[in-house]
């Protein structure tokens, strides 16, 4: 069912960005700064005619800034931006991110900085409600004067000449439009320049990325608790004194969920007397300070994000109050670069030490488990491939996790001489994602198999939850077998939430997402 969804530009919330990249939302403008909006628009009609050069308004673009172009030719100015920058190549964007990259241009023009009329920011809407989504090319930005080829695919479609998705197909926009019952749009001047400069497509990707890595780190948090388990390990590394020493919110958050998701562990209550061994490695007893360094990352990413959701990044900035229109660089994407190379590195962590996890269960001299978790090691490789697998995965982040934004190439003839590389940096993060689900569903399998050998004892109610979820879709392993399909269907859990509802037993907890919403925007 489509729901309505009030937006106020420059106020946009984390959890509205949310929704709108879930879908079946028809989106309104609250407090629609109608008057603001005409004024910029009249006052850029005005200087269009003027003599004197205005840059994108009656001059070319970047270094054709000097080529004064005639009244007669405005219109035609924009719309041949539109169709020459449309020079993306790869895949579609998925519908999600061009649904966030068509709702926030709309906020970001619709606050009245743009010069732009109402109808451009009309259009962007009318999109987002008829779920008509633009055919736009994953690749070509370069993050700085905007996203420029991504979000020209996106208006070329709203002007009719480009291409939409429909069902996963590329249809002529006439056609798409036709069916929409959508009005292509016609461009007065600077509108092309306004929509296609700004950091949208970066940000959409960032926030794709955001909000899909979230039900992967509540996952992270319950299988790294499974596993403590299943490895007889220790719940002193989650006393809460340890972690307010050292004051780090995101530390002393996750141990906090760590005791929730032990609390009641029939198995650590077994050994808690006379288990001679001291400290337990690194990959669990120090999961808060790895994993709530990452989490306090993502959320400061998700802040960055939605500053960035709420900001003018068009250029130049047009104030109608003071007459003036003013250059400057709020395209360029850095912001959103700098917190995806952040996201990369926080996501990879999160694979790499759960990585760590699945090797000390596979490995006796360590665990005290069988080898391999297997009870016939040696007739039976166990989990042997399955860690080279998560291995393999872990290394591969490595390499992903490489940061883009200090990889500047310029462009534009040198004009534009320094870029952030924002794009790549957001879009590299869903092969991360992918990654560490995969890393995660192996060791939720290999936790699991290991929390079978301390039976008849169980685990806590939370985590004898999750091994039930586990065993529906994944028996013991008595017997070396087709382990592939089982890997794939832990991995869904992880990467779907379908162990989102464990962590929702506990209503005492901080929330996992806590950012502090504070929009920027005029």
């Amino acid at each position: 069912m489509t729901r309505g969804l009030s937006i106020t530009p420059g106020k946009l919330t984390l959890e509205q960005l949310r929704r709108i990249h879930a879908g079946a939302v028809r989106l309104r403008l609250r407090g629609e700064p109608r008057a603001r909006m005409r004024a910029s628009a009249d006052l850029v009609r005005r200087v269009a005619h003027g003599e004197d050069p205005v840059y994108g308004i009656n001059t070319g673009f970047g270094k054709l800034a000097d080529k004064r172009i005639g009244d007669s030719e405005l219109e035609d100015l924009q719309l041949n931006l539109i169709r020459s920058h449309s020079a993306g190549v790869g895949e579609p964007l998925p519908p999600p991110v061009v649904r966030l990259m068509l709702a926030i241009k709309a906020a970001s023009l619709a606050q009245g900085y743009s010069g732009v009329r109402q109808a451009v920011v009309d259009a962007l809407l009318d999109a987002v409600n008829a779920d008509a989504i633009p055919y736009v090319p994953s690749q070509g930005s370069v993050g700085a004067s905007g996203d420029l080829a991504p979000l020209a695919h996106m208006t070329l479609a709203l002007l009719g000449e480009g291409e939409f998705l429909v069902d996963g197909k590329r249809v002529p926009a006439q056609d798409a439009m036709a069916r929409s019952r959508l009005q292509p749009l016609r461009l007065q001047p600077k509108e092309g320049l306004a929509l296609i400069n700004g950091t949208q497509t970066s940000a959409a990707l960032a926030l794709h990325a955001l909000f899909g890595f979230e039900p992967v780190l509540e996952a992270a948090l319950v299988v790294g608790a499974l596993t403590v388990d299943a490895a007889r390990g220790s719940d002193g590394p989650f006393d809460p004194r340890i972690h307010r020493l050292r004051g780090q919110r995101g530390q002393i958050d996750v141990a906090q969920w760590y005791r929730a998701l032990l609390r009641g562990s029939a198995i650590r209550r077994s050994h808690a007397i006379g288990d001679d061994r001291l400290q337990d490695p690194y990959c669990l007893r120090c999961q808060p300070q790895v994993v709530g360094a990452c989490l306090d990352h993502l959320r400061h990413a998700a802040l960055v994000l939605l500053r960035e959701s709420n900001a003018v990044t068009d250029n130049p900035l047009v104030f109608a109050e003071d007459a003036a229109l003013v250059s400057g660089g709020n395209f360029h994407a850095e912001p959103v670069a700098l917190a995806a190379d952040a996201m990369a590195v926080a996501i990879a962590e999160v694979g790499a030490i759960a990585e760590r996890r699945i090797a000390m269960l596979i490995d006796p001299g360590v665990s005290r488990l069988p080898a391999f978790l297997s009870s016939e090691p040696g007739l039976n490789s166990g989990f042997m491939i399955a860690h080279v697998t998560a291995a393999s995965l872990a290394s591969e982040n490595k390499s992903l996790a490489h940061p883009a934004s200090v990889d500047s190439l310029p462009t534009s003839a040198n004009q534009e001489d320094h870029v952030s590389m924002a794009a790549f940096a957001a879009r590299r993060l869903q092969r991360i994602i992918d990654n560490t689900a995969g890393i995660l569903g192996i060791e939720l399998l290999a936790a699991a198999q290991a929390l079978e050998f301390s039976r008849p004892l169980r685990s806590s109610t939370a985590l004898e939850r999750a091994y039930a979820m586990v065993r529906e879709r994944c028996p013991p392993m008595h017997h070396d077998r087709y382990l592939a399909p089982d890997m794939e269907r832990a991995t869904a859990l992880v990467r779907e939430g379908g162990l989102r509802p464990i962590l929702k037993m506990f209503t005492d907890l901080p929330p996992l997402w806590s950012v502090a919403e504070v929009p920027t925007g005029a």
